[in-house]
C-alpha cells in the first residue's frame, strides 16, 4: 500500500497528504528541494580526518557509553545498526548487527554520509532533525526508493543545558524488523544521555564552585560565577540565581541585581560584578615558562594561576606573538609541527585550553582578546622556547 501510495504522489495521481501527516510534510519539503527519488548513495562521504574532527568536536562523545549500554546489543539481536550523527545529519559513530552494515554500505549508510533530508529525502535521522521529535521511517515512506527495504527510528538529541540540538541518534534495519516499540526505545536512549549531558555540567558547575566561592569571598560587594552557558557555580549577595544570559569578553551583561557588568574570565567559567564595582576592565596575562610546570598568571580584579602543559605554553606564545590578528588552525599547526596537517589536534588542543581559560582566549581565529594585556618579558630566555622542537618558536629563539 505505502509503495502504491509513493507512486501516486511521484506521478501526480495523488497528493501527498494521503500520507501520515509526519511523513506528508517531509515529502512535501524534499519535493521542494528538488531531491531525487531514484538518487544512488549520498554526496561525499567526508573522509576519515573530517569525520575524527567532528568527533572529537561533538558534546555526544561523552554520551557514547550510555548509548551503546541502551542500544548496541538490542542492535545486533534485532538486526539492527545503531547510528548517532551531528547536528547536520553526518554520521559520525555506527554500530551492531556485522550482516546489516555491509547491507547499509551498499546504501551509503557509511561514516561521514549526510543524511539529512535536503541530502536524501524522508528518512528518520534527516526527518528527525526536521521535525524536532522522535520519528519512524518505514519502507515506501522513505523518499528515496532504494531505502524502501529499510525500517529507521531516530530521535534528536538536545543540549540540557541551552536547548541546542547536538544530534540524533537512530536505530536502522531491515524492513521485515520494523517494531513499534523501536521508537520508544531510542527515546528512553536519547533521555538517558541527556541526563548523561547533564550530570557533567552539574560535575563541571562543582569544580568552578571552587574556583569561585574563595573569589567571590575576597571581593566586596554582591556577585557571581557562572559557566559559558551563564549557569551559576557560585553567588554572593544574590540569592537564588540558578542562570544568567550567556557571556561573553567582548560585551556588556546586564543581570537582575547586579546591573550592568563587563564578564571577566575566570578558569572554567566567569565572574560577574557590578561594572562600577570592578574598575578597569583590562587584564593581565603574564606567562610565568620558568617553572616546572610553567604557568598563565592572570591578574585583574582578582588573581589566579593556572599550570600548562608545555604545548599549551607554546601556543599561547605563538598567539602572543601573532597579537590581533590571531592564528587559524593551520597556522597553528604551521608553527607547532612544521606543517599544516595536524588540523584536529590543534584544534583539540585548543579547545582543552579555552575551557581552562574561558573568555581569555577567543575563536575565529584563534587569539588572546583584546582587553588582556601580555606579558612576554623574559620568553626567549626560559626553558619552554630554548627546549622546544616548534619550529614557530625557533624565531622566537632567534628573536
Amino acid at each position: 500500500m505505502l509503495s502504491r501510495l509513493h507512486e501516486a504522489v511521484l506521478s501526480g495521481d495523488a497528493a501527498p497528504d494521503r500520507a501520515r501527516g509526519l511523513v506528508a510534510r517531509s515529502w512535501d519539503r524534499v519535493r521542494a528541494q528538488g531531491v531525487d527519488p531514484d538518487a544512488g548513495d549520498p554526496p561525499g562521504p567526508l573522509d576519515a580526518g573530517a569525520v575524527e574532527q567532528r568527533r572529537a568536536g561533538s558534546p555526544l562523545v561523552g554520551v557514547l557509553p550510555e548509548l551503546r549500554t541502551a542500544l548496541t546489543s538490542v542492535a545486533e539481536d534485532a538486526r539492527h545498526v545503531m547510528v548517532v550523527t551531528d547536528a547536520d545529519g553526518v554520521l559520525l559513530w555506527r554500530e551492531g548487527s556485522t550482516a546489516v552494515r555491509r547491507r547499509a554500505d551498499a546504501l551509503g549508510f557509511t561514516e561521514g554520509a549526510d543524511w539529512s533530508e535536503c541530502s536524501v529525502g524522508t528518512n528518520a535521522i534527516g526527518t528527525a532533525l526536521a521535525e524536532g521529535g522522535p520519528v519512524q521511517i518505514f519502507s515506501a515512506e522513505h523518499f528515496v526508493r532504494s531505502h524502501h527495504g529499510w525500517t529507521c527510528s531516530a530521535a534528536p538529541v538536545h543540549d540540557p543545558r541551552s536547548g541546542e540540538l547536538l544530534g540524533v541518534v537512530d536505530l536502522s534495519g531491515p524492513a521485515e524488523t520494523v517494531h513499534p516499540t523501536t521508537v520508544a526505545l531510542v527515546s528512553t536512549a536519547v533521555r538517558l544521555a541527556e541526563a548523561g549531558l547533564w550530570r557533567r555540567h552539574e560535575a563541571r558547575l562543582d569544580m568552578l564552585r571552587t574556583i569561585g566561592s574563595p573569589m567571590l569571598a575576597r571581593t566586596s560587594g554582591p556577585g557571581l560565577v557562572v559557566d559559558d552557558h551563564g549557569w551559576v557555580a557560585a553567588a554572593a549577595g544574590l540569592p537564588g540565581i540558578e542562570r544568567v544570559a550567556a557571556p561573553a569578553a567582548d560585551r556588556l551583561l546586564a543581570v537582575h541585581g547586579l546591573g550592568t557588568c563587563l564578564p571577566e574570565p575566570v578558569p572554567g567559567g566567569w565572574l560577574l560584578r557590578p561594572a562600577q564595582a570592578g574598575g578597569s576592565p583590562r587584564m593581565r596575562l603574564h606567562l610565568d615558562l620558568g617553572g616546572r610546570p610553567p604557568n598563565a598568571v592572570v591578574e585583574g580584579s582578582s588573581r589566579w594561576v593556572h599550570p600548562l602543559s608545555t604545548r599549551h605554553a607554546e601556543i599561547l606564545v605563538l598567539l602572543a606573538r601573532a597579537g590581533a590578528s590571531g592564528l587559524d588552525a593551520a597556522a597553528l599547526s604551521d608553527g607547532l609541527y612544521g606543517d599544516r596537517a595536524h588540523l584536529v589536534t590543534v584544534r583539540a588542543e585548543m579547545s582543552r585550553l579555552r575551557r581552562h581559560l574561558g573568555g581569555i582566549l577567543l575563536a575565529r581565529p584563534y587569539r588572546i582578546a583584546p582587553e588582556v594585556e601580555v606579558d612576554l618579558s623574559g620568553v626567549r630566555e626560559s626553558r619552554i622556547v630554548r627546549e622546544s622542537t616548534a619550529p614557530g618558536l625557533a624565531a622566537v629563539r632567534r628573536g
